[in-house]
């Protein structure tokens, strides 16, 4: 479904933690902001609400593997 998931921190504080995700859905490189509470930032605006919708827990699943867990 996502190719070449990717991510790095952008911040880590008492106050916030985020970091940067991009990778590549049906042809099409997509980016984002991953945000601490869960919410995304989407760096493409033309991706319709049902798009968002399919996409949010396949990076909620990717973030929490990669940032999360300890392996």
């Amino acid at each position: 479904m996502l190719a070449h998931f990717q991510w790095k921190e952008l911040r880590n504080n008492l106050l916030r933690r985020e970091w940067a995700f991009s990778f590549f859905h049906e042809g099409q490189y997509m980016t984002g902001v991953y945000h601490k509470d869960g919410s995304i930032k989407w760096g493409d605006s033309s991706l319709s609400s049902e798009q968002k919708a399919k996409l949010e827990p396949f990076v909620h699943d990717l973030m929490l593997y990669h940032v999360y867990e300890q392996h």
